[in-house]
């Protein structure tokens, strides 16, 4: 039987048999990178936005494995009560992305760079397109560059759902043409198309882990362009009515803290599939309406939401096609909706009772 007539490479989509492909040959001839490491000494990470909500679960996890790790943040999004935890243990450069010379001078003696620093929030982006732009694609720009000029061996790129926009494609895959519906997922897309082309020109090894909407502990709770699950339960704590935007109807792909900052670690640790682009979800959908639903049966609360327009440059629907990240990465998310959801809870009603 001839190779192309086996059986299983019909089930396999052809990029995706490609880069199993060339994982396989990869982890045949690896140079033992990691094992070098090992002998050497700690391996340093440099993680931007770590005073960041994903940014400080990040550093506190790469600790745990043992990793060397600088932080830097310009604290305009993230907070120093974040990485108190950790505060004795890192490094910490007070300073932004869009400073080309801090980042060259914060990746010296770095081997992975993950890059979480950014401006977020779609409304904001709407508003503010200009500083979005700046701060997104020519602070990512940034990073890059440095990341090349000071031998960084990889960068791994916190991308965003945004970037497919909405498509009549209720599954998302990568192999989908991006339609961005708003400045903020335009950025994000265009980091994405840097990384790539970082790693084609001058070998640069980058991931782009395409986030899908991300919740848990540290999420930022008080302001105009909080997550939606923060929101709702700090709302519902308080007895007041959870605001939906739209129907209720429209749906997304929850994936809990702890998958995300997993998906990271494999990333790092990856031995092939460089400048792609990975979904990072649990690849299920939840309505809002239902979001709702579950959040009034965990707060043991019974409580009518109220309904406004919906927010420009929102999608419909979102849910990921984890698959590629799955035989690539190795990734799984071992914590699912329901139980991240009883996590967040305790952290919000603890924030609740120390106030």
């Amino acid at each position: 039987m001839k190779l192309q007539d086996m059986p299983l490479f019909f089930s396999i989509p052809e990029t995706l048999f490609i880069l199993l492909m060339e994982t396989i040959i990869t982890s045949l001839f690896y140079d033992n990178t990691m094992r070098k490491l090992g002998r050497q000494g700690k391996m340093k990470a440099l993680v931007t936005g770590g005073a960041g909500f994903i940014g400080s679960h990040l550093v506190e996890r790469l600790m745990g494995e043992g990793v060397d790790v600088r932080v830097l943040d310009n604290f305009s999004v993230g907070s120093r009560e974040n990485l108190e935890a950790v505060a004795s243990h890192i490094e910490l450069v007070e300073g932004d992305v869009r400073d080309y010379k801090l980042m060259c001078e914060s990746m010296r003696g770095i081997e992975v760079v993950f890059h979480q620093a950014a401006l977020c929030s779609v409304a904001q982006s709407v508003e503010d397109p200009k500083n979005t732009n700046a701060v997104n694609i020519g602070g990512t720009l940034n990073v890059l560059l440095a990341a090349r000029d000071e031998g960084v061996r990889r960068v791994v790129y916190a991308s965003s759902c945004s970037v497919y926009g909405d498509t009549t494609a209720l599954t998302k895959q990568e192999t989908q043409i991006p339609a961005p519906a708003s400045p903020y997922a335009v950025t994000k897309l265009a980091g994405e198309l840097y990384c790539r082309n970082f790693y084609q020109l001058f070998g640069l090894q980058t991931f782009s882990l395409r986030y899908f909407n991300v919740f848990g502990p540290r999420q930022v709770q008080d302001s105009s362009y909080t997550g939606v699950i923060p929101r709702f339960i700090n709302t519902m704590l308080r007895g007041e009515s959870p605001v939906i935007c739209g129907d209720g109807k429209q749906s997304r792909d929850f994936v809990y803290i702890d998958n995300v900052v997993e998906a990271n670690l494999l990333a790092m640790k990856a031995k092939a599939g460089f400048g792609e682009t990975y979904n990072i979800a649990c690849g299920q959908r939840t309505t809002v309406l239902q979001l709702v639903g579950y959040l009034s049966a965990l707060l043991k609360v019974a409580i009518q939401p109220v309904y406004r327009q919906p927010q420009p440059g929102d999608v419909r629907h979102s849910k990921a096609d984890i698959s590629k990240a799955k035989a690539v990465l190795g990734y799984r998310p071992n914590t699912d909706l329901l139980v991240g959801l009883e996590r967040t809870i305790e952290l919000c009603q603890n924030h609740v009772r120390s106030l």
